[in-house]
């Protein structure tokens, strides 16, 4: 029994680890991981609640329902969470997103896992070979494709952030379901997933990292470009000046001065980020520190005294990707 629980728990957390420390910027805190897993924990009771209550209140044939029906009500549900953290700018680049997919699908499978174990007596090692290092890395594996795809599309299509999640969603249904056919002996497909998933994901993880390493570059020139020029009084010769002198007839004085302290406050937290992602990646522990939180509270206040219309006036001077957004959420955790 301890072997079975070792061999169909263990290679989908070394996995999750792994794919860890291969991040150079560590994007996620442990905390958020643990998260992760749980929410896939949650998923899966879900899912079995979901299954029992089909299977035991229908004529359903459990074959087909495992090759069909399964695969869609798994991988949505594991793909929810996933959503959540992508359209609430939790979710920086792809590869936080693919840690978080796979961090999802591990909890899944742990659930899913620990639940056969206690239905089927008297099994072969080979099946908990199959499931730990099979059926376990698929569903991590199908979560993180997910996630790194469903974050590259509504990073480029922003205005159809619920279309572009179809594809990636149907793409995880149809591996998943090849996977439960078994067209292949189970142990090759094992084999075959093992050594596929890990070279596409360290491929992904490169790409995904040498982006970033851009985007810290250009972002941060431009953020201390802009610091530069209202910290130095030449903000008034710039197209940025001209604007704000321009909302003069809509705005009074002191809404417009808030306008530019929010600028510059914003500006300040966006090198701030930049900074403590450069400092992660050459080895250094970096935290937040009280005064970042100071500037939060600062932030908030003018968010408020300039309201709604205001801060829909200063959007277009203020860095709102969901990469840029995604960095001020990481300096509040």
């Amino acid at each position: 029994m301890t072997i079975q629980i070792l061999i169909s728990v263990l290679p989908v957390l070394l996995f999750l680890g792994a794919l860890i420390i291969l991040d150079s910027f560590k994007l996620l805190a442990l905390r958020s991981v643990i998260i992760m897993i749980l929410a896939g924990c949650a998923a899966a009771w879900t899912s079995l609640a979901i299954t029992t209550a089909i299977l035991s209140r229908t004529s359903a044939n459990e074959v087909l329902y495992s090759h069909y029906a399964a695969p869609a009500i798994e991988e949505t549900l594991k793909a929810a969470f996933v959503v959540y953290l992508i359209r609430s700018k939790r979710v920086g680049f792809m590869v936080d997103a693919a840690i978080c997919g796979f961090a999802v699908g591990a909890g899944f499978s742990l659930i899913e896992n620990v639940y056969y174990l206690q239905a089927v007596v008297g099994s072969s090692i080979l099946l908990w070979v199959v499931r730990g290092f099979g059926t376990a890395v698929m569903h991590g594996g199908t979560t993180a494709m997910f996630g790194i795809l469903a974050k590259n599309l509504s990073d480029r299509y922003p205005d159809h952030a619920a279309a572009v999640l179809v594809p990636p969603l149907l793409m995880g249904i149809v591996i998943h379901a090849l996977f439960n056919h078994f067209f292949l002996p189970p142990i090759l497909e094992t084999v075959l997933l093992v050594t596929v998933l890990p070279a596409l994901l360290f491929v992904i993880f490169r790409q995904s990292e040498e982006s970033t390493r851009t985007w810290l570059g250009i972002g941060l020139d431009a953020d201390m470009e802009l610091l530069g020029l209202i910290t130095t009084g030449g903000l008034s010769e710039s197209p940025i000046g001209s604007y704000l002198h321009s909302l003069r007839e809509r705005f009074p004085v002191e809404i417009i001065v808030d306008m530019l302290c929010l600028l510059r406050l914003h500006t300040e937290l966006a090198i701030r980020a930049k900074g403590i992602l450069m400092m992660r990646e050459l080895g250094f522990k970096t935290e937040s520190g009280p005064e970042v939180m100071e500037k939060f509270t600062e932030l908030r206040f003018l968010e408020k005294s300039i309201g709604p219309t205001g801060k829909l006036a200063i959007a277009p001077f203020l860095r709102t990707t969901s990469r840029d957004l995604w960095q001020i959420y990481m300096l509040q955790t």
